[in-house]
């Protein structure tokens, strides 16, 4: 099959070969045993794609740089009416789920049937034998999203082609109400024997679990305190540090997350009050690549923004009543502003992953150099820009300053180079591969050493470092 893009059609014809390295890939190791081959006639660059273990080599990719909790890896693969249904699970003691749903190789982002029975038959079945086994009083029971926790899935089903059917345009939800039931009973009858086969990897799972439902009571708990103090819950009152903005349109306000008093203090004066709030946070938050929401919202840092930013947390997430649409992290440009920056993006991953995914967390970006000649300025926001300053006719009688932090500047310079929407640099943050953003935070954020060692040893020459 040859395909030529139109452009009286198509808005582009140029296609990047990173799409369909990944997309190739995926099949590869959505059909065991099937070579995949890309040849890229513009570099000469050929790639082959090839996965003897299909989804269990697939499940292992997006495991790596994390601790497995069990050894052993249920996997099922069975047809039952006409619906054929392969699943691998394997848990691991990170606080996140990773679940992958798949009809006939389509990815279905927003899950569907499959995903639907396939939950319920890991919700019933690990009741069961925990309840079987003494593990769970009678009258308790596990909830699905107690199951969530370091849940690592791929879920593919494969049916006539001629019968699929997808909720919506966009084929990321799959509707076929015949897939729900065939999952379940694939997934029950199997998990059933795993978990009597392997009784010390179901304890593990069970005991994650149950440490799961503790948490999720007691971030109830504590997530009920954050929302009676939310003006917008229960008319509290906001954070005292808080300089909130005038406008009540939240698609006009923007929050400026600084550190510190000091940075705090210069962007308050400099700010446009009408849609611009300022919270200073002081000292680095806390890491939550493997913190329990119970702990996040019992952090009195943690607590004052998800208070300030107005939607909740958790399941009590609420997209309506969040109170600005753009939520900017202002941190200095040097090792401590990055790695601060680096914790709130956690956080907002982690455990406010909508606001990541729908287009709200930014990142300022300030200048490092302010030149100045005669009654001139320029400010320059890299060492590139410097250089190639300093080879201009301007650059060669410039003083140059180097700004070490957002406190140095006053309010006038921050206003110019960081705040005003006409002159400023923005870095929205987005996730294109949330498989690859998952191993990349867990990596640099998560407690295993060796992983990260490596990435900093290969990576280190494109770190600018300003100790």
């Amino acid at each position: 099959v040859q395909f030529l893009p139109d452009d009286s059609v198509f808005e582009t014809t140029e296609f990047k070969t990173k799409f369909f390295m990944n997309q190739l890939k995926e099949y590869a190791f959505l059909t065991a045993g099937i070579k995949f081959e890309l040849i890229d006639h513009k570099t000469d660059q050929h790639y082959t794609y090839y996965f003897e273990g299909g989804i269990k080599t697939y499940l292992k990719s997006l495991n790596r740089n994390k601790e497995l909790l069990h050894p052993s890896v249920f996997y099922v693969n069975k047809e039952i009416d006409g619906v054929n249904v392969e699943v691998v699970v394997q848990y691991n003691d990170s606080y996140s789920e990773n679940v992958l749903c798949f009809a006939n190789h389509l990815k279905n982002s927003e899950g569907g049937s499959h995903l639907t029975g396939f939950r319920a038959a890991l919700t019933r079945t690990i009741n069961d034998y925990a309840k079987k086994s003494g593990t769970v009083k009678e009258d308790d029971a596990l909830s699905g999203d107690d199951l969530k926790e370091g849940l690592t899935a791929i879920v593919s089903v494969k049916l006539e082609s001629e019968t699929l059917q997808f909720e919506g345009q966009t084929k990321e939800k799959l509707g076929n109400s015949n897939v729900r039931p065939a999952v379940e009973t694939a997934v029950k009858d199997a998990l059933e024997i795993f978990l009597e086969e392997n009784p010390k990897d179901a304890r593990a799972i069970i005991e994650k679990n149950m440490l799961a439902m503790k948490a999720r009571i007691a971030a109830k708990a504590a997530r009920d305190t954050v929302i009676r103090k939310s003006v917008l819950e229960g008319g509290g009152v906001l954070p005292g540090k808080l300089a909130d903005c005038t406008t009540k349109d939240p698609a006009k306000a923007e929050l400026f997350i600084v550190e510190g008093d000091s940075a705090g203090g210069t962007a308050k004066q400099a700010r446009e009050r009408q849609f611009q709030a300022v919270l200073p946070v002081f000292g680095k938050i806390l890491n939550t690549e493997r913190t329990r929401l119970d702990k996040v919202v019992n952090s009195d840092k943690l607590k004052n923004l998800i208070i300030a930013v107005g939607a909740g947390i958790g399941d009590k997430y609420n997209p309506e009543k969040l109170r600005y649409h753009k939520l900017i992290i202002m941190a200095d440009a040097d090792v401590d502003g990055e790695h601060i920056m680096a914790l709130n993006l956690t956080l907002f991953y982690r455990h406010l992953t909508e606001l990541v995914t729908n287009g709200h967390v930014y990142v300022a970006v300030p200048p490092l150099y302010k030149a100045t000649w005669g009654k001139n300025k320029k400010y320059l926001f890299d060492d590139s820009e410097r250089q190639q300053f300093l080879k201009s006719p301007e650059g060669k009688n410039a003083i140059i300053q180097r700004f070490k932090g957002l406190g140095e500047m006053n309010a006038d310079e921050l206003w110019e180079t960081t705040m005003n929407p006409q002159t400023r640099k923005l870095k929205r943050v987005t996730v294109e591969d949330a498989n690859e953003a998952d191993k990349v935070f867990s990596m640099l954020m998560g407690e295993e050493v060796a992983p990260r060692k490596r990435f900093i040893q290969t990576h280190a020459k494109q770190a600018n470092v300003d100790l």
